[in-house]
């Protein structure tokens, strides 16, 4: 028999081991691999492939949902299932404008966890039970939507999403540049985008967005640079 392989993404190790051993003990499911936050995630599944994501949202140096969009850009086969605390509208939608076919409450049992990932596995969607009754007014872009869209409508692109996290977490130009590869100008050049779409005119604007956003979590000490 077939395995379907899992990656997993979930920057607390103890909630990743929990996952692991709790899949271990399913004869049809196989752990190929684990990601502690969201650029590790995306790298992986390039390499791995894996059938199924099971992406946690809040993770440092790129989130779940901007990782889950660059996820499914290369890898278009893999389903992403979502993991989160929280369950209000805006990550709801956030998460199935992602491409996201699922989306799990961290106190999801186990045996829903399992049922999900063979559900999406077969090209089906599952949502937590007590949310998906939920969905029907949310209006999802379809898998892999570029970027992130605000209720203002403004559009950020995939790069303005991890340049925004970077910045929010309380990350340096120099910094910024160097984990994403790319040059300080060009990381400059992204700040004064986001300030400009956004009509935000500073770094702690820029950062309490992201939180609202929840891009990050608003417990992450931040530093404003």
């Amino acid at each position: 028999m077939k395995k379907i392989t899992v990656l997993l993404a979930e920057d607390h190790t103890i909630v990743r081991e929990g996952f692991r051993k709790m899949l271990e003990l399913e004869d049809d499911l196989e752990v190929a691999g684990e990601a502690q936050d969201g650029r590790q995630a995306v790298a992986l599944a390039r390499k791995l492939r894996p059938a199924v994501v099971l992406m946690d949202i809040a993770m440092p140096l790129l989130n779940g949902l901007e990782a889950t969009r660059q996820v499914l850009k290369a890898v278009p086969a893999t389903k992403v299932l979502i993991l989160s605390a929280h369950s209000d509208d805006a990550y709801l939608k956030s998460a199935t404008e992602s491409g996201a076919v699922g989306f799990l409450l961290k106190q999801t049992s186990a045996h829903d966890v399992c049922r999900a990932i063979r559900e999406v596995q077969k090209g089906n969607t599952f949502f937590t039970p007590s949310i998906s009754r939920r969905l029907d007014h949310l209006h999802p872009l379809g898998p892999g939507g570029a970027g992130h869209v605000n209720q203002n409508g403004v559009q950020l692109t995939s790069r303005e999403m991890e340049v925004l996290q970077l910045i929010a977490e309380g990350k340096a130009n120099k910094e910024t540049a160097s984990e994403l590869g790319i040059s300080i100008k060009t990381v400059e050049k992204h700040r004064e985008n986001l300030m400009a779409k956004l009509s935000i005119h500073d770094t702690a604007g820029l950062t309490r967005y992201a939180i609202g956003a929840g891009i990050i979590e608003s417990s992450v000490q931040l530093t404003i640079v």
